[in-house]
């Protein structure tokens, strides 16, 4: 996305690769198997809300790597949104576990420092807390083919995406160098259609507070991809505030093992008078 920057506009980007994911995949699909409200919320919060808030954040002045960072503030909402509007139920473990992630967070917050503007990083953090919005919607509305239902989320938000970027952005601009259509082929299949497809399996399956930390692992592969890929330094701090992230992550995900009782103790429990 930093790289489709440099050759889009923030919505204009967002909405081109809407369009891109959804079309021609909307001519080979069925209907996305679901009420066309739920398809609508998700494509109003993800799609419009969440992408189209980041990249604004972006361009005015958040880099990659913090944003990654702090669009991951998104856990925390999915699970006080999971509790408060799905009834879920806010275990000590998970709790434990976010707390420990957070603290992660924090650290590599530290580390890097907050380098964007105020109101950068407040597009940021809204972001986040609308991908959490859509995360429980796309929870509660279960779709039974998550990339067919990410297909459809997809088209209903190029449609807003690209008319607010004509009235607040101007006139499209299709000129971009090749870097810039790769940029957005990558995020329109690769991330869009790819990963929340694979994201809306998980959320099918799992409540909506177990799934929704793993996105803490993000920023743990970005800032390990970019040291691979660019040769950005990787400090002690980080590798440190990786750890937690991964721990957290895993155990606020795990379930607590059961106690096994031998036949002699279970024995003597059964017996014991009540």
């Amino acid at each position: 996305m930093q790289t489709g920057l440099r050759h889009f506009a923030p919505l204009q980007y967002s909405g081109l690769r809407f369009a891109l994911a959804a079309f021609p995949a909307l001519l080979f699909v069925g209907r996305p198997g679901v009420a066309w409200r739920w398809v609508a919320g998700v494509a109003a919060a993800i799609g419009v809300g969440q992408f189209g808030l980041l990249l604004v954040g972006m361009r005015a002045g958040m880099p990659a790597g913090l944003s990654s960072l702090v669009l991951q503030t998104q856990a925390l909402f999915t699970v006080l949104f999971a509790a408060t509007l799905l009834g879920e139920r806010l275990t000590a473990r998970r709790l434990t576990g976010l707390a420990v992630a957070f603290c992660g967070l924090v650290l590599v917050a530290f580390d890097f420092g907050v380098s964007g503007p105020i109101g950068a990083f407040a597009l940021c953090v809204a972001a986040a807390a609308a991908w959490s919005v859509g995360i429980i919607i796309q929870r509660r509305a279960a779709p039974p083919d998550s990339l067919r239902f990410m297909v459809w989320v997809s088209a209903l938000s190029t449609p807003p995406l690209l008319l607010m970027s004509f009235l607040l952005e101007g006139a499209p601009t299709l000129d971009a160098p090749l870097e810039g259509w790769l940029s957005l082929a990558y995020v329109a299949f690769v991330s869009t259609l790819g990963g929340f497809g694979a994201w809306g399996f998980l959320l099918r399956r799992y409540d909506a507070s177990t799934v929704g930390p793993y996105a803490l692992l993000v920023p743990v592969f970005g800032m390990s991809s970019a040291a691979l890929v660019t040769g950005e330094p990787l400090s002690w701090p980080t590798v440190l505030a990786a750890a937690l992230i991964i721990a957290g992550v895993l155990y606020s995900g795990s379930r607590p093992r059961r106690v096994r009782r031998s036949p002699e103790r279970l024995e003597s429990t059964l017996a014991r008078p009540a």
